[in-house]
């Protein structure tokens, strides 16, 4: 029995994605963004109302100004908390808020994981600029997933001292799924744990599943998937495509995993993937 399933075995009386979700301690979902999932599944939701919760948090009223006037959404100029959510919209603003606190309530600490959310930040935004650029999906969704979809990393490396080993291996891995070695040692994944945070948080169910199958590329070829969820995972390995040459490395061990079954689901000619790489490294350059 590995340490994994000795340590999290739940009793006979327990469910064991209840003892997982204990062992691992997934933060709660935060109450601000209860209120704002709360105003946006309201009949008529109020961009005052929005604006009001957002304000009531200084960092996220900061952030949200910043991405607003960022080159992904025009590079205009707004001014005040309500004008930003008019030129980005209410749902981006609930993914940025969504992600914002996440960073609040996961802790990232250490030199392994002290580039973890500039790296989630910067594939929200390759995310965006993805499903802009290819119209695919709402960008919201995108941009949520961008940032959660490897909220499991922190999550594992605080509750096992040996993680990061098993990180680092299986990011050399250049054959198997990233998630068979997790699966190996401890019984569990960063894609099934961020995946249970997402569906505890209240994220959008599309989100929660495509975090769970960001790293099985075979599901761009399983025809009883969603489509949504193809979609984000098929965006994601081309934003992590990106982030590798943006990052200077010779290749990216997940690309070469399953680009050709992005390209397939996508319909993209290597010469297609190649220019949308180039413009969304530009895209990474101009921010």
């Amino acid at each position: 029995m590995s340490t994994a399933t000795a340590l999290a075995r739940p009793s006979a009386a327990e469910d064991p994605v209840d003892a997982l979700i204990k062992s691992i301690r997934i933060p709660p979902r935060p109450s601000l963004l209860a209120d704002l999932q709360r105003e946006l599944a309201s009949p008529d939701p109020s961009p005052d109302e929005i604006g009001r919760i957002v304000a009531s948090d200084v960092g996220m009223s900061g952030a949200l100004l910043k991405l607003a006037n960022s080159s992904v959404y025009g590079g205009r100029k707004a001014k005040s908390i309500n004008q930003a959510i008019m030129f980005i919209g209410m749902n981006q603003v609930a993914a940025l808020m969504a992600g914002l606190l996440a960073r609040q309530a996961i802790p990232a600490d250490g030199a392994a994981l002290a580039s973890f959310w500039d790296l989630s930040s910067r594939r929200a935004q390759a995310m965006v600029f993805l499903s802009r650029r290819m119209r695919i999906g709402a960008s919201d969704v995108a941009h949520t997933f961008g940032l959660f979809c490897d909220t499991g990393v922190p999550l594992l490396m605080n509750r096992f001292a040996d993680y990061g080993a098993t990180y680092a291996a299986a990011s050399l891995d250049t054959e198997r799924p990233f998630t068979a070695l997790e699966d190996e040692r401890h019984s569990t994944s960063h894609a099934s744990v961020g995946c249970l945070l997402a569906r505890n948080w209240g994220l959008a169910g599309d989100v929660s599943w495509a975090i769970l199958h960001h790293h099985d590329y075979t599901v761009l070829e399983d025809a009883s998937a969603a489509p949504a969820v193809q979609s984000l995972v098929a965006l994601s390995l081309l934003a992590e495509a990106a982030i590798s040459k943006y990052q200077g490395q010779a290749e990216s061990i997940e690309w070469n995993k399953g680009g050709a079954r992005v390209q397939a689901y996508l319909g993209l000619s290597d010469e297609e993937t190649a220019e949308l790489l180039d413009e969304l490294i530009e895209a990474f350059h101009a921010d």
